[in-house]
């Protein structure tokens, strides 16, 4: 039977609860992978509609579409608040949830590169690795956890990882923000920006 709770539809400016029914009806497919394929705008979440939007951290997502389908990422927004980020509230050289609450997830419809790991159509996690000059991206089989711990039983699952260098930003970011753009037809770039930091990291058509 398809469990359909702690799932909503986390539009970027809105939380609407999108009805067990409608997940269901939309959901019905043959295999597992084609279920998800079917509702790439569905962000899986632990809790009701009243708790999510409680969070100190916003949940949030987005999207591309390209030639097959729309890749779309769901992750939590933690703000800055005067904090040192990279390197304290982050620490070097351990795994970081790539936001907060629910473990950053990606869907993508189709088989896809993300970084130098291939996948096949479906819903991810992403986790990273962060250093000063660079990071590690892991992409992750587990798409619906919450995103601590990263622990070994977590990391059993992971597929594979992509180092990405590190650009500073000039005017800080104050609020996590996670971006996609096209790059091509079958291609996109994910921006992930934070304080002084950004990085980049392609997830393409195969």
């Amino acid at each position: 039977m398809l469990n359909v709770r702690g799932l909503m539809d986390v539009g970027i400016t809105r939380f609407p609860v999108v009805t067990a029914l409608t997940l269901l009806l939309c959901s019905l497919g043959s295999t597992p992978g084609a279920r998800q394929r079917s509702v790439p705008d569905a962000c899986w979440i632990r809790g009701n509609a009243s708790e999510v939007g409680a969070r100190p951290s916003a949940l949030d997502s987005a999207a591309v579409a390209l030639d097959g389908g729309t890749i779309k990422v769901c992750y939590g927004r933690p703000k800055q608040h005067g904090r040192t980020v990279m390197g304290e509230l982050v620490p070097f050289g351990a795994p970081w949830r790539l936001g907060a609450n629910e473990a950053t997830a990606i869907h993508v419809p189709f088989p896809a590169r993300i970084g130098g790991t291939d996948v096949a159509p479906g819903s991810y996690s992403l986790f990273v690795i962060p250093e000063a000059k660079q990071w590690r991206f892991v992409v992750n089989g587990d798409a619906q956890r919450w995103g601590v711990p990263i622990n070994d039983e977590v990391r059993a699952k992971d597929i594979g990882s992509t180092v990405v260098p590190v650009e500073r930003l000039e005017k800080p970011v104050e609020t996590l923000t996670i971006t996609l753009h096209r790059t091509s037809n079958s291609a996109a770039a994910m921006d992930v920006s934070w304080e002084n930091t950004r990085v980049s990291i392609p997830v393409a058509r195969r």
